[in-house]
């Protein structure tokens, strides 16, 4: 499958996939939690989707996520016309700055680059 289109998939299914989760569910354990990134495999069966939870609750937030897994994975089809939606896998993301830190650095370098 085209890289790009699963690149341009894992960003959509970030996107909403944070929605759902902070304005969506009502479970108390899920507030203090953020969609850092998702990675969409190349066949668009799975979704590796790293989140960020404030207060250490990692533990009881992960398994609400579980939980709540088909519910997740049937409003994403309500709101994405797809074939397939992935199988959604929920990991802890350790370092939930460090992806925007690359990103910022990066620009900075290229910016930097042009000038020269």
């Amino acid at each position: 499958m085209d890289d790009h289109r699963a690149q341009r998939m894992s960003i959509v299914v970030k996107e909403e996939l944070g929605e759902l989760i902070a304005f969506e569910m009502d479970d108390p354990r899920l507030a203090s939690v953020s969609v850092t990134s998702a990675e969409v495999s190349g066949d668009m069966r799975h979704a590796q989707v790293k989140v960020a939870v404030d207060g250490g609750e990692e533990k009881k937030a992960l398994a609400a996520l579980e939980h709540a897994k088909n519910f997740l994975r049937h409003e994403l089809a309500a709101r994405l016309n797809l074939r397939r939606i992935p199988e959604l896998h929920f990991i802890a993301d350790s370092h939930p700055d460090a992806d925007s830190r690359i990103e910022f650095l990066l620009r900075r370098a290229k910016r930097n680059r042009a000038r020269d």
